[in-house]
């Protein structure tokens, strides 16, 4: 976290105690931070928390969830400066190595006390987890304990296996990205089918975010949204939905602005009822705000 990021986020932290509109999804992070090992993808540029702060401010939004990146592992010292510069703005989604939780039980309850409020599974082009390991269920068990939820990326066809474990494990669950259902099938993928039968189970939210990963193209992306949109909505109903930005949108950083995502929620949402609902009332209650 450099200095510039510090006077901006203080100044904007005092004037939004009142809640009108959570960003539940978006990245914070400097090219020069720790990486992980073999990285996956590695950012041309860096998205600071003024910047972030900045675009929350110009779209009406008060508050934001930071989700730690994949290629920063699982060192979320990044993501807890970032946190602790925007008090009361801003909640954070952790990853966390299970082994050294198992070894160290206190470390979420430290990240608790720092504004996390759950942690991420980002399995997407990766092996499943091991949950049936020691380590794995002592993590869940603390995390069920917390209250907190675990957030899932992964491919849609690979969501029973996913997350059906967790909610075994008596954990909530968040889903990224409309579940990822594949570019190709749409709405036809029967991973999304899957997440459609966990609407009943009231213990699974979905992320209305980054419609851009699940198309080919602009017009193919949008149209998968609204349809899936449709589904969850009747499966979930809106307040299991919430909505993300995906800033700085991750190998799409040259195709699309903040702007475009916000025009696309508004597209998704069109009501100011249905706003109210998914960024305001429900993610203020899963992400505790307030």
């Amino acid at each position: 976290m450099n200095a510039r990021e510090h006077p901006a986020a203080a100044m904007r932290c005092a004037q939004h105690t009142t809640i009108t509109g959570i960003d539940t999804h978006a990245h914070v992070f400097a090219r020069a931070s720790v990486f992980a090992e073999q990285p996956r993808y590695r950012p041309a540029s860096d998205a600071l928390l003024a910047d972030f702060l900045a675009r929350l401010d110009a779209h009406g939004l008060s508050h934001g969830v930071l989700v730690q990146p994949s290629f920063l592992g699982t060192d979320n010292s990044y993501l807890l400066r970032a946190i602790a510069a925007a008090p009361g703005r801003l909640r954070g989604i952790a990853v966390v190595d299970p082994h050294v939780v198992a070894a160290h039980p206190e470390l979420l309850d430290a990240l608790a006390r720092s504004g996390i409020v759950g942690i991420r599974i980002n399995v997407l082009k990766m092996a499943d987890p091991e949950y049936d390991h020691p380590a794995w269920r002592a993590t869940l068990r603390k995390v069920a304990q917390l209250h907190w939820c675990v957030q899932v990326h992964c491919e849609a066809r690979r969501l029973p296996r996913i997350v059906a474990p967790l909610l075994a494990y008596g954990v909530d669950v968040v889903v990224d990205h409309f579940g990822r259902p594949e570019p190709t099938l749409g709405i036809a993928d029967e991973g999304l089918r899957y997440l459609l039968t966990l609407g009943a189970t009231r213990r699974v939210w979905v992320k209305i975010s980054a419609a851009y990963r699940n198309g080919i193209g602009d017009a193919a992306s949008l149209q998968t949204a609204l349809a899936a949109l449709t589904l969850l909505r009747d499966a979930f109903g809106l307040d299991r939905l919430v909505w993300g930005s995906d800033w700085p949108h991750t190998q799409f950083e040259q195709q699309l602005t903040y702007e475009d995502t916000h025009c696309v929620m508004r597209t998704l949402l069109s009501s100011e009822h249905e706003r109210q609902v998914v960024l305001v009332d429900t993610p203020a209650a899963l992400f505790k705000f307030g």
